[in-house]
């Protein structure tokens, strides 16, 4: 096995620390949607929503998730918002 530079050991654990904190951000966000999809009353859900959609456009200004993705599931939690009763 060819030695590491300073540099690459470095490389080597900032892109590990940096890939543990996206894991956590993308199950916090289908932790929410989930949590807001099993919602039977727009009462309840509407603070949901509100909590997913911050999680989710944070997650996209971090580049955690494309920014079409976010529009995406953004969309889909709005319209299951909007038919409940």
């Amino acid at each position: 096995m060819a030695k590491k530079s300073i540099s690459v050991k470095k490389r080597m654990r900032q892109s590990e620390k940096r890939r543990q904190i996206n894991r956590i951000r993308k199950a916090s966000i289908k932790k929410a949607i989930k949590g807001l999809m099993l919602t039977k009353t727009k009462k309840t859900a509407q603070p949901l929503y509100l909590k997913a959609q911050k999680l989710i456009d944070k997650s996209t200004q971090k580049g955690i998730i494309h920014k079409n993705k976010a529009a995406k599931l953004k969309s889909r939690l709005a319209l299951h918002v909007a038919k409940l009763k």
